[in-house]
């Protein structure tokens, strides 16, 4: 398993909770591990434009291109999760993500910013990600930004399972669409919760 090392994300906390989880797990740019590695966990903190900008440098986007391509799962996590989408607009910037969804990342419309904290979610019926969690179960969220629609319905039978969440307005808390899954909140901050939702994962990608 490979924490992919593109210069953002809690690194060493994400390599301990996928560890707890069961996995042996490496923390790396190296192309070639992480294109090989059975999963990739993309995590990300801060702005939008710098995690592009980090991910880029180490032709991040390529990896998870070929990854996808191959069948091969990835976890992004986070602002992980937000590059996934076509583009992220924050202070006035817009800035390209790897558009792996279609859709815009922005500013969530809410009194208090940001959401910081624990929320529920609302997953959706047969959701391997959230299989075994209580539905009131909470996860742990640290974003102003998030993607509010989500655009993609996907082949019949093969259709996105898109989990929600709500904060001023509903945004999109996770997401299920194939070998690309992602969330919103951190599982690795989420307690017994989130140490569930990452042996769902590992067991999606021994699958």
């Amino acid at each position: 398993m490979v924490i992919l090392d593109y210069g953002s994300g809690n690194l060493r906390s994400a390599e301990r909770a996928v560890a707890r989880a069961g996995a042996d797990v490496e923390v790396t740019a190296d192309p070639h591990a992480a294109v090989e590695a059975d999963g990739l966990v993309v995590p990300g903190v801060g702005a939008y434009s710098a995690c592009m900008a980090g991910l880029l440098d180490v032709h991040g986007h390529r990896i998870i291109g070929k990854r996808l391509a191959g069948g091969r799962p990835v976890l992004g996590i986070c602002v992980g999760m937000q590059i996934l989408f076509s583009r992220g607009v924050e202070h006035g910037e817009e800035t390209e993500g790897t558009g792996e969804w279609p859709g815009v990342v922005d500013r969530l419309h809410a009194d208090v910013l940001p959401h910081m904290g624990w929320n529920t979610v609302r997953a959706p019926a047969g959701s391997q990600l959230f299989a075994g969690l209580d539905p009131d179960e909470r996860f742990y969220f640290v974003h102003s930004y998030a993607a509010r629609t989500w655009e993609l319905d996907g082949l019949p039978g093969q259709e996105p399972k898109v989990t929600w969440a709500h904060h001023g307005e509903d945004f999109v808390a996770a997401v299920e669409n194939g070998p690309l899954w992602a969330t919103q909140f951190h599982p690795e901050k989420s307690g017994d919760a989130g140490a569930h939702l990452l042996r769902n994962w590992l067991d999606f990608v021994a699958s």
